[in-house]
């Protein structure tokens, strides 16, 4: 049974993303503490599932986001505008001069190289986004009349504090009310959660959530913290990655949650930090799907893969209502994505199509 999804032309926007998005500072190839320079872009676990959607698959996308009114808010609004996503939700929060009240959120990545992983070191309080909280955003315009075919969300913005975790709730339950099928990554972090109760509060908050959620994504460090699903055959250091534990993991989350129409989670094992196994698997209506599976593919920075998984496996339910080519699609887009630095995607629809079909990394002409 497909998924019912609004049609395009009844709705001002495809895809409509809640989530706090912050100023990546990127060292190349070298560490954040012996960086003399920085290359800097934009991103947000929610956002890039936006961005995504808008600058791979042309999907017209809108970000609800907030920022404090200065020259690195609107160096963030200028990085929304160029990747082409909607700015009209974002709130504007005034700035005291030194950031004691409010702020905008800094994120140091590194890339990672062999047997050295990727490595964050986020400067993200008293952000605005941060203190967002109920109210503050008029769901009814954005749901009721502007309309939108998919919301997404997930558990870092509901993670930054107790007045975001009420901010998610709110908007699923609005876009629910207005039929606009709901997304949510787990996206668990437990430096997040810690901060506001850790991982009880971490359950507690995602099984709310969940109660409206149509599609619900996660790898198995997110089901497990997030909602408190086991997954046999894991080991502590998460690798061997054993697709009927997956499997068995979703049947009960769907038993617990019926009103998930699909569930779609990644499968890395990590050999090195460049190089993973990478593939996916998703469940709707009873049945499981398989992406297909990329052993040992390159990679030359992971952060943001997860996000474009979730974009491709969208972009795959909107165009084609078809499973399993929204899980081929995902893990197409996510496998694309982490060959290029950066948190947002730089990969185009045809690359994705060219992958999906079983294409070669041949040089194209």
């Amino acid at each position: 049974m497909a998924i019912q999804i609004k049609d395009a032309a009844d709705c001002n926007f495809d895809i409509i993303s809640l989530g706090e998005v912050m100023l990546r500072l990127d060292p190349g190839d070298g560490r954040t503490r012996t960086a003399r320079r920085f290359d800097v872009w934009e991103g947000g676990g929610e956002y890039n599932v936006a961005r995504g959607l808008r600058r791979c698959f042309g999907k017209r996308a809108a970000v609800v986001t907030a920022f404090a009114e200065n020259d690195i808010g609107r160096l963030l609004e200028d990085f929304i505008l160029q990747g082409g996503v909607d700015t009209r939700f974002i709130q504007w929060a005034d700035f005291d001069g030194l950031g004691r009240n409010v702020r905008n959120g800094l994120n140091f990545t590194e890339k990672g190289f062999g047997v050295r992983g990727a490595k964050g070191t986020p400067d993200r309080g008293l952000t605005a986004a941060m203190q967002m909280k109920p109210g503050d955003i008029d769901w009814e315009e954005i749901f009721g009349n502007q309309g939108s075919r998919w919301f997404h969300t997930g558990g870092i913005f509901a993670a930054l504090s107790e007045t975001t975790a009420e901010v998610t709730i709110e908007a699923c339950k609005a876009a629910k009310k207005h039929g606009t099928i709901v997304s949510y990554d787990l996206n668990y972090r437990p430096s997040l959660w810690k901060s506001i109760g850790g991982l009880a509060k971490a359950q507690e908050v995602n099984r709310e959530i969940a109660k409206y959620v149509d599609v619900m994504i996660g790898n198995e460090e997110d089901f497990t913290a997030s909602l408190g699903f086991e997954v046999e055959g894991v080991s502590e250091h998460v690798t061997g990655l054993q697709v009927d534990s997956f499997k068995a993991m979703i049947r009960n989350a769907v038993a617990d949650f019926p009103n998930f129409q699909a569930v779609a989670t990644t499968l890395r094992d990590v050999h090195t930090a460049t190089v993973n196994d990478w593939g996916a698997i998703s469940w709707h209506d009873g049945e499981f799907f398989e992406a297909t599976h990329r052993p040992k593919l390159e990679i030359y920075d992971r952060v943001g893969g997860g996000d474009s998984f979730a974009s491709g496996l969208i972009y795959g339910f909107m165009e084609f209502n078809d499973p399993q080519q929204a899980v081929e699609y995902g893990a197409a887009h996510g496998a694309l994505a982490m060959t290029t630095p950066g948190d947002t995607t730089m990969a185009t629809v045809d690359e994705v199509k060219k992958l999906v079909g079983g294409g070669s990394a041949r040089v194209d002409r």
